[in-house]
């Protein structure tokens, strides 16, 4: 009997879904029990991954297609995967509303100053800070333009701020004012007044966000990282912030996750940080079933998922 092995819980309701797709399966869900070993290794469908999956990888003899409940793959053990033809297939596309509003909602406290604010609330002061700006007629520079950054772009120009954006193919997207090649980074990030990484991690993007590219930077300009932490350079980024070469940082991922308690981010009145949430939402498990079982078809009919395949090439 083959088995599915749920890493990722489900809700109820969406593994009885499962189930009529695939009604001679043994279902494996980690909230229903501690998994064994050996249940690790006789998976041929896993549906997401942890630190006892990787653990159990070489003697999964059965694996065939590993479906992630994230968006990025890179830590997972691709050139592993790829060297016994195990299929890999991404969560992408589910966080764009998400990750713009968090995205936003970090844009509109530090145009307000509300991470002074609730600090200052939490210490009975009153003080008032000496800027406030509007976003409307702000220029915004997106670097990854894909669904995220999409939906990033349509948020601001609902603003009123103008869009620019930075993609491997620099093909045009409607929300983006103008686009540019990889070569154009630095110009973009020169006329931006935030800059927003939204870029996977691969060999090209580690540190992309070094020194050089703070530098680069207007020096009252944000930096938010959407992206993958390890993409921008933490000791640079943390001395532009102390020197005063950028203005502040909205940062959800880390190079280090978790952040530990006393790196100097976490006491900057720049920085705001939130703890690698950026994408999660209350219809997170929805749009990850749904993704899921479209594959899950495909793989059924075609032996091979379809949405969000990885090209192991690309890693992502």
């Amino acid at each position: 009997m083959p088995t599915l092995l749920l890493l990722f819980p489900l809700k109820p309701e969406q593994i009885e879904q499962v189930r009529q797709r695939i009604p001679g399966w043994n279902i494996v869900s980690a909230s229903d029990a501690a998994i064994t070993e050996q249940q690790y290794r006789n998976a041929e469908i896993v549906l997401g991954w942890n630190a006892a999956m990787d653990a159990a990888f070489d003697s999964a003899a059965n694996l065939k297609w590993v479906q992630t409940s994230s968006a990025g793959v890179d830590r997972l053990p691709l050139a592993r995967l790829r060297e016994r033809g195990i299929a890999l297939s991404s969560a992408s596309g589910i966080h764009p509303i998400s990750m713009a509003e968090t995205l936003f909602a970090m844009l509109l406290a530090f145009s307000r100053n509300l991470h002074h604010a609730i600090r200052q609330q939490s210490r009975g002061e009153w003080r008032v800070s000496e800027r406030y700006y509007q976003l409307a007629g702000r220029t915004i520079g997106i670097v990854g333009v894909g669904a995220i950054g999409t939906e990033m772009a349509r948020l601001a120009k609902a603003f009123g701020m103008t869009t620019l954006g930075v993609r491997k193919s620099a093909r045009p997207v409607a929300e983006v004012d103008e686009m540019y090649g990889m070569e154009r980074l630095d110009d973009v990030l020169s006329r931006s007044d935030m800059v927003v990484n939204v870029l996977p991690y691969t060999d090209e993007t580690h540190h992309l966000f070094n020194a050089e590219r703070f530098a680069a930077m207007k020096p009252d300009a944000l930096f938010f990282n959407f992206g993958r932490g390890a993409s921008a350079d933490t000791a640079a980024l943390v001395a532009a912030l102390e020197q005063g070469t950028i203005g502040g940082a909205g940062l959800d991922v880390f190079e280090e996750e978790p952040l530990p308690s006393d790196h100097p981010l976490w006491k900057m009145d720049n920085v705001i940080a939130t703890p690698h949430i950026g994408g999660w939402t209350d219809h997170y498990k929805t749009r990850v079933t749904e993704i899921f079982l479209d594959n899950l078809d495909a793989y059924l009919s075609k032996g091979q998922p379809v949405r969000n395949a990885v090209d192991f090439d690309r890693n992502y």
